[in-house]
């Protein structure tokens, strides 16, 4: 199962799922498009895409949304839990695309990152 947390508005999201649907995935395997904006993953749904992703949990996070500025997000003293909390509650805050395949994850931007998942 590939599962792609998307926002059809975005273009690099659209490219890496035609990427993904069009090029990597050769196996035909299920795809499930989440369209994160209309339904937000949790804070346990994150947790678990930041442990597939690895790396630092700002690198889930565009920090040049109005919504990072307005909750302060850039402060030092801002927790993990407190940045879990922000993405869930404001899912405009989430990198995409995320593209999750057998348990690892990458952030589609460029689009042509997917391709480690399919290696």
């Amino acid at each position: 199962m590939i599962t792609i947390y998307h926002n059809p508005r975005c273009s690099k999201s659209r490219a890496t799922c035609e990427l993904v649907t069009s090029t990597y995935n050769t196996g035909n395997e299920p795809v499930d498009v989440i369209e994160y904006l209309k339904t937000p993953p949790t804070v346990e749904q994150l947790k678990a895409l930041h442990a597939m992703l690895g790396g630092a949990l700002r690198d889930m996070i565009r920090t040049g949304e109005t919504e990072y500025a307005e909750l302060g997000l850039g402060a030092a003293t801002v927790t993990d839990a407190q940045l879990y909390e922000a993405i869930a509650s404001h899912p405009i805050l989430l990198q995409r695309p995320i593209v999750v395949r057998d348990g690892r994850a990458v952030i589609g931007r460029p689009p042509e990152n997917v391709a480690a998942l399919f290696a």
